[in-house]
């Protein structure tokens, strides 16, 4: 950042009776029965996945009284844990709907929208870091009871890392695609001076602007250098290889210098952190290469189910 099974098994045994009590004299009696039986399995399907995990396509949760977009596709892999897709700034899950749909193929995979971003509500007030963990905690009780992957991009990535060190029990792998830097606003302003005119100006003050809430999410960002480790959990951290910042006059490099250092701090997350770069991708990895993004997250995945 810059800027359902069951249903199959008791269709198949009402088909059955319907059959043996053909030409009875209550026939009616158990066809209305059999409606009404037709209409609370209806209902039960719906309740099972309105609990989440045969959940699949888009609904809405419920937290604290704001409604929260939720998409979910593929099924659970034996052992596997779900994988959470968690978008960038301005970004609603749609931006991660490819990845999704490729990583759906072998494995239960979501994503959603945190206030502000997408179909969800708009945040009532100015939040923090750890007012979104609480929408992303709400989220996996939703979609899993076992373990996760949280693979999050930019400032995703950033919630991702800042919460799996308080929920070691369910977050078991972590994939952070040119994650925002946990010190991301004082690498700025110690780059760009207050002094500078022109575009790094602009630079700055936008960004200083949007880190204390100028954002679609009202989120404040704070710089902390501190780094909670998660433990060993597998971890892969990727930066792009394409060095967009540098497009910013006569700060570009030094800002492509503390984001790529940004990365680095963020493998203090796991003692099993692993770097990489995607040479091709700009900010947007799972876009620009979504291969780099998929073998990844599935490398990840692998590591966990073992």
């Amino acid at each position: 950042m810059f800027r359902t099974i069951r249903t199959a098994t008791v269709t198949a045994l009402i088909a059955t009776v319907g059959v043996g009590l053909t030409g009875c004299g209550v026939l009616s009696d158990v066809e209305d029965g059999l409606r009404e039986a037709e209409g609370d399995l209806e209902t039960a399907a719906e309740e099972i996945a309105n609990d989440g995990e045969l959940f699949t396509g888009a609904k809405t949760l419920d937290v604290n009284g704001a409604s929260v977009n939720l998409s979910c596709s593929g099924d659970p892999a034996v052992d596997g844990p779900v994988i959470l897709l968690m978008a960038g700034m301005g970004d609603g899950l749609d931006t991660m709907a490819d990845l999704q749909e490729t990583l759906s193929e072998q494995d239960r995979v979501c994503s959603y929208d945190r206030l502000g971003e997408g179909e969800s509500d708009q945040p009532e007030g100015p939040q923090s870091v750890a007012d979104s963990g609480e929408i992303l905690s709400a989220v996996l009780d939703d979609v899993s009871d076992g373990p996760v992957v949280l693979a999050g991009h930019s400032l995703g990535g950033l919630i991702a890392a800042r919460y799996a060190p308080d929920d070691t029990e369910r977050v078991k792998g972590l994939v952070l695609m040119d994650a925002t830097s946990p010190t991301m606003l004082d690498d700025i302003t110690e780059v760009i001076p207050e002094s500078a005119t022109g575009d790094g100006a602009e630079v700055r003050a936008q960004n200083i602007a949007m880190f204390e809430g100028e954002n679609p999410e009202m989120i404040t960002i704070e710089s902390d250098p501190q780094v909670r480790s998660a433990g060993d959990i597998p971890t892969e951290v990727i930066q792009h290889g394409v060095p967009y910042l540098g497009e910013i006059p006569e700060y570009g490099d030094e800002l492509e210098r503390v984001w790529s250092e940004g990365q680095e701090k963020w493998l203090a997350i796991s003692g099993a952190s692993e770097p990489s770069t995607a040479e091709e991708a700009g900010h947007y990895i799972h876009v620009d290469q979504p291969e780099i993004a998929v073998e990844a997250i599935q490398r990840v995945v692998g590591q966990v189910a073992e």
